[in-house]
């Protein structure tokens, strides 16, 4: 036997090898797909759009615990009452249960300084001391907090009865109003500030330390911007978190987690997630998404910039209806993207574009010379054109419109 045949042999065993180790490898980056999740609720949406990218039990009602002090902080900063105002611990504050920052009674603390207490380090006395300020007990400013988070948030499964989150059967949210709730508050660049602070300096009358931000996500996953955690017995461990990567801000929400290392471990991959798999882009329009609607609005300009949330490798796909309205279609569904401004109709650029049109205004607008002013005749035949010209527009608004819906049923 030639002294070749085994080494082609181990040299073919050799190059299978490497092949089936790289498949291995190649097979191990492939996209695991959803996480699993240990948390009884779930959501993740995109901050700037609010698309949601993943959701589980999203409409489920269940216990905030401490995740309430979103909800009172946003309020107490966009009260308009000055961030400098003294306010006096009560009695009842003072007596609060669970987390405290440990004020005293009759201590004073600015709004700011409570705000920080409250929303870092979970003070439930601060939590009372700022709604007893802002309405003079937590019974009035709960009926501040439900009727703010129904017309600011359009949170519609949420109910609180005290602005710390402390355990109570009728004090309930969802995941999905959560992250509505959130996603409003970060739109405020105090509360972002608060929220995305890691430490901070806290000289009470009783208590004078340093401030540790509740939430473990900040500084221990890349790019964590905010929000909020909770806890009790009966709502299990709550966790609402923010962050930003690529120009890309996620939200992630849990509900009743089991235990605070699953809650973090779950929120990890919630938002990885999220970063792997979807990209924000500002949606591009080309000349035919402006259509020409009617003689009421010569076609649509985009006063800002509008975005959407797209799966990595998809190109969306962007309609714009006759009312204005922009609509991007990706796997995710269809979902508006936002509104473009009405441009006022210029009769020349209508003209322009449809050269019949352009006949007929030539002919209602030719000079005449035999009268200063026209005849009768004329004057209606000047009218019978103008409604010719109408007609004419609105039959191509019609069959813009029926083209638009064709192409749409083709997608």
């Amino acid at each position: 036997m030639s002294v070749y045949k085994p080494v082609r042999l181990a040299a073919l065993l050799l190059i299978l090898f490497v092949l089936g180790s790289a498949a291995r490898a190649f097979a191990a980056e492939e996209d695991p797909g959803p996480p699993a999740l240990s948390s009884d609720s779930a959501i993740l949406i995109d901050a700037k759009t609010g698309t949601v990218l993943l959701a589980h039990n999203e409409e489920k009602e269940q216990f905030p615990a401490s995740i309430t002090k979103i909800v009172t902080g946003i309020i107490a900063i966009e009260s308009g009452r000055e961030l400098s105002s003294l306010v006096t611990t009560s009695k009842e504050a003072r007596n609060e249960d669970g987390t405290r920052i440990y004020l005293e009674e009759g201590e004073q603390q600015t709004l700011i300084n409570l705000l920080y207490g409250m929303l870092m380090n979970s003070g439930n006395d601060a939590a009372t001391a700022i709604a007893e300020f802002m309405d003079g007990s937590k019974a009035k400013f709960a009926d501040r907090m439900n009727e703010f988070v129904r017309e600011k948030a359009g949170a519609t499964h949420t109910f609180f009865v005290n602005p710390s989150g402390l355990p109570d059967p009728r004090q309930v949210t969802t995941a999905v109003d959560m992250a509505k709730i959130a996603r409003y508050a970060m739109q405020n660049d105090l509360f972002r500030t608060i929220v995305g602070t890691k430490k901070l300096p806290w000289n009470g009358q009783a208590w004078q330390t340093t401030l540790v931000n509740h939430n473990e996500m900040l500084g221990n996953y890349e790019g964590t911007t905010g929000v909020k955690n909770g806890y009790t017995g009966d709502s299990g461990f709550t966790l609402v978190t923010s962050a930003k990567r690529n120009g890309m801000e996620l939200i992630g929400v849990l509900l009743k987690s089991p235990t605070k290392a699953l809650l973090y471990k779950d929120m990890t991959h919630l938002l990885d997630y999220g970063f792997r798999n979807y990209d924000l882009q500002q949606v591009k329009m080309t000349e035919q998404a402006y259509p020409f609607a009617s003689l009421e609005t010569e076609g649509f300009v985009a006063e800002e910039p509008l975005y959407a949330v797209v799966p990595k490798g998809e190109t969306p796909v962007v309609t714009v209806s006759p009312a204005g309205e922009v609509n991007v279609r990706t796997s995710l569904g269809d979902y508006s993207a936002g509104w473009l401004k009405p441009v006022s109709p210029n009769l020349s650029a209508v003209a322009q574009r449809y050269p019949e049109v352009e006949t007929a205004m030539k002919s209602a607008a030719s000079p005449v010379h035999d009268a200063i002013e026209p005849s009768n005749s004329k004057k209606e035949a000047i009218l019978f054109v103008w409604i010719g010209l109408l007609v004419y527009l609105g039959v191509m608004a019609v069959i813009r419109l029926k083209r638009q819906r064709v192409q749409r049923r083709r997608y």
